[in-house]
């Protein structure tokens, strides 16, 4: 007969993150993301050749639109500028949010 040997492994807590009034909210911090902006999918649009239509003001009154409509797609897009910083003496691109 085989012995069975039991480990036990405590547990740790995983490290309290401060919650911010943002994540509160359900908000997207704004830092690096840029500024969204959503638009209703075109008639005949595709995932594969995508085309925006409307732009909606918010992102609760894009899917209320599309849910309306027979597609019911909305897209959502960022824009950012390609820069280069130097660091250290090295050009790194980085991305810049551009305001709607």
């Amino acid at each position: 007969m085989e012995a069975v040997q039991q480990k036990t492994v405590a547990l740790q807590s995983p490290q309290q993150i401060p919650v911010t009034t943002n994540a509160r909210k359900g908000r997207k911090p704004r830092g690096s993301e840029g500024i969204a902006r959503f638009f209703l999918a075109k008639e005949g649009s595709s995932p594969q050749k995508p085309e925006l239509g409307e732009e909606a003001p918010t992102e609760s009154d894009a899917l209320i639109k599309a849910f309306q409509q027979k597609a019911g797609v909305i897209y959502v897009v960022s824009a950012f500028r390609a820069e280069a910083e130097i660091q250290g003496g090295t050009p790194v691109l980085v991305k810049r949010p551009l305001a709607k």
